[in-house]
């Protein structure tokens, strides 16, 4: 298969990536990563080895090799070195709001039949109330948790 991104390093950035791993003391991922980019360096100076003996001589697959060599072209040596942070953002279930009815549901005597609250219950009940939607009662046991409340 034809390579689409070829790495070709400057003498500032072999140096750089010789530098790192010489030291040693940084991430494995970001170690193993510079090793990538060096190996496929088609510069005068580097080596230029192929996609499959890249992967093979650093025990890492041959997409990684491909990914690292993508990442540098369009990104740059930062990029391929250090790990992307998360883009995912998490809408909170239940606010400030939400969290005091629920310390006050905490607070209110269990439903009967039941001698104290669970978490499923406290749950059920803050969707019955209608303060949420839909809650899990992993999300109840955090706020709890963080409230530092005790069902006990």
């Amino acid at each position: 298969m034809k390579k689409i991104y070829m790495v070709d390093l400057t003498e500032e950035e072999r140096q750089r990536l010789q530098g790192l791993i010489a030291s040693g003391k940084t991430a494995a991922r970001k170690l193993t990563h510079a090793r990538i980019l060096l190996k496929a360096d088609r510069s005068p100076s580097g080596p230029n080895w192929p996609d499959w003996q890249i992967s093979q001589a650093l025990d890492v697959g041959r997409v990684t090799v491909e990914r690292v060599r993508k990442r540098f072209i369009a990104e740059g040596l930062e990029s391929a070195l250090n790990r992307d942070k998360p883009q995912r953002v998490y809408q909170r279930k239940i606010d400030g709001k939400g969290e005091a009815h629920l310390v006050a549901v905490v607070c209110s005597p269990a439903p009967e039949g039941y001698q104290r609250w669970t978490l499923q219950l406290l749950a059920d009940r803050l969707v019955e109330l209608g303060y949420v939607d839909s809650i899990s009662y992993e999300t109840v046991r955090r706020t709890l948790k963080k409230t530092s409340s005790s069902l006990g």
